[in-house]
Formats: C-alpha cells, structure tokens, sequence
C-alpha cells in the first residue's frame, strides 16, 4: 500500500485500483512504498519488504522521488513465474513515467507489467 502522503483522493484510488488488478491477475501480492528510504536503497527495499505478511510471495515496488530511487524486490514464490528479466522491463517502463513527473502512472505500469509477466501460462488441455 503507498504511503498517503502527498497523494491526493483520486490517486489513492488509482493506485490501489492497480494494486488489486495486479493482485487479481497474478494471484501474488503487490505493495508500493513511496517515500523516504534510509541508508542503502536496495538494504532499505529488502527490509520493506521482508516485513509483509508473506513475502514470498510478495512483489515491493519502492520509490524514493528525493533521491531519484526505485527498487522491486520479489519473493521466493513469485521469482518462479517473475524473472529478473521482466522486472527490469517494468523498471525501465517505471523509469520512463517518472523521468516527466508522473509518479502514478509510473506506479500503475510497474504494477501492470510486473503483474501480466507473473501471470501463470494458461494451459490448453487436449483429450
């Protein structure tokens, strides 16, 4: 969930409309943090996310706009159907919005791409 800070009504909505369309399309769990991180980014990020209920089987999207940071951490479970190759996709696509100021869409991408490349495969069955 993104801290509220700084986020008016509607952009909440927004973004926790995409948190749960990321949720419902990957069956994982989606937090975004925005704000301050202390220390070393990633360290920072790890912490963040290691405190969630089941990480892993959670994705973190941390988002530090003073010091121009973003981090994705993944958990175990979701490493299996997220590779490192798909969450560099969804940072470049991250990078993008933030790099012309638009934090939430910046969010809603991250969400939506990370979420459609952890989907799981549908399998056809054939008799």
């Amino acid at each position: 969930m993104p801290r509220s800070e700084g986020f008016s009504a509607s952009q909440r909505y927004d973004i926790d409309r995409a948190i749960r369309a990321a949720e419902t399309a990957s069956r994982f769990e989606f937090s975004v943090y925005v704000g301050s991180c202390e220390g070393e980014p990633r360290a920072y990020a790890e912490r963040l996310h290691t405190s969630l209920g089941t990480p892993q089987r959670s994705v973190l999207i941390m988002i530090d706009p003073q010091r121009r940071v973003l981090e994705v951490v993944t958990g175990s479970v979701v490493r299996r159907d997220l590779d490192d190759d798909h969450v560099k996709l969804a940072v470049v696509a991250m990078q993008s919005a933030l790099s012309v100021g638009d934090l939430v869409g910046a969010i809603e991408r991250g969400l939506a791409q990370l979420s459609d490349a952890a989907r799981a495969p549908e399998t056809l069955h054939t008799d």
